[in-house]
């Protein structure tokens, strides 16, 4: 089942996705199951917005892809290497990615993303996937200049319109199965990989996630990103498409 979140006459909505049109949603199917209103929009007539709006948190992973890591001159980790963005740096398909003032090379790295379900704490890989609502996809956008300079990477990874996030959640998608990544700079493939070349799994990322701090509702994880990552610059348009997931598409503007 494809869920989309979506602007439709000045109201936001939720409804799944049929054949071209929405079937809408009596309300977040997250909290409020998957009851209809008998109301069918055309996609065509909607905004579709960022599928989820994290309440508290997106969890990333860095360095989960060995060919990334070595396009970076770093290690491979021995645990999942995690860091934050805030629900501030979400954006959805279509919106404009803001390039921050004062950096002078940012990056796109497309990504898998989990958004949790439910209550997720103590976890283990085993029972993890199951506190999985659905699947979209992400684009970690990086300050690559202040990652380097400041030493952590909050500001790098965190700043407003650095995680866009969409087109929709599917419900059914296998975390664990062929699926491929690829990531196009203005119609030129730049990236291109399985999911199935990350170090560390979903499951075992929930897992050392949810043993250091509580996984909620709506949460978002972004799984990590293959080789090939470079700089987007005013007018450059990216598109990561994931197999089974669509295709998410933002264009970048200066601040």
């Amino acid at each position: 089942m494809r869920i989309a979140r979506f602007s439709h006459n000045d109201a936001i909505r939720f409804g799944i996705v049929d054949d071209g049109e929405l079937v809408v949603l009596d309300g977040d199917p997250m909290f409020s199951g998957f009851g209809t209103t008998g109301e069918r929009v055309p996609l065509a007539d909607v905004a579709l917005l960022a599928p989820v709006i994290p309440r508290s948190k997106v969890v990333c992973v860095g360095r989960n892809y060995r060919d990334h890591a070595a396009e970076l001159g770093n290690d491979i980790p021995a645990a999942p290497m995690l860091f934050f963005k805030p629900n501030t740096s979400v954006v959805g398909p279509g919106d404009a990615v803001v390039l921050p003032k004062h950096s002078e090379f940012v990056s796109y790295e497309g990504e898998l993303a989990a958004v949790i379900g439910r209550i997720a704490k103590n976890v283990s890989a085993d029972d993890a996937l199951d506190h999985v609502f659905g699947y979209t996809i992400a684009n970690d956008l990086t300050a690559r200049d202040w990652q380097k300079s400041d030493g952590q990477w909050a500001r790098a990874k965190g700043f407003d319109t650095s995680c866009p996030l969409g087109p929709a959640i599917e419900t059914e998608f296998d975390a664990t199965g062929p699926a491929v990544i690829t990531t196009r700079l203005n119609g030129e493939v730049r990236q291109q990989g399985p999911i199935s070349d990350m170090i560390f799994s979903l499951a075992e990322i929930i897992e050392f996630a949810s043993a250091a701090f509580t996984l909620l509702p709506g949460d978002v994880i972004l799984t990590g990103t293959p080789a090939g990552v470079g700089q987007i610059t005013p007018g450059d348009t990216v598109e990561v498409e994931i197999t089974g997931l669509g295709t998410l598409r933002n264009t970048a503007r200066s601040a």
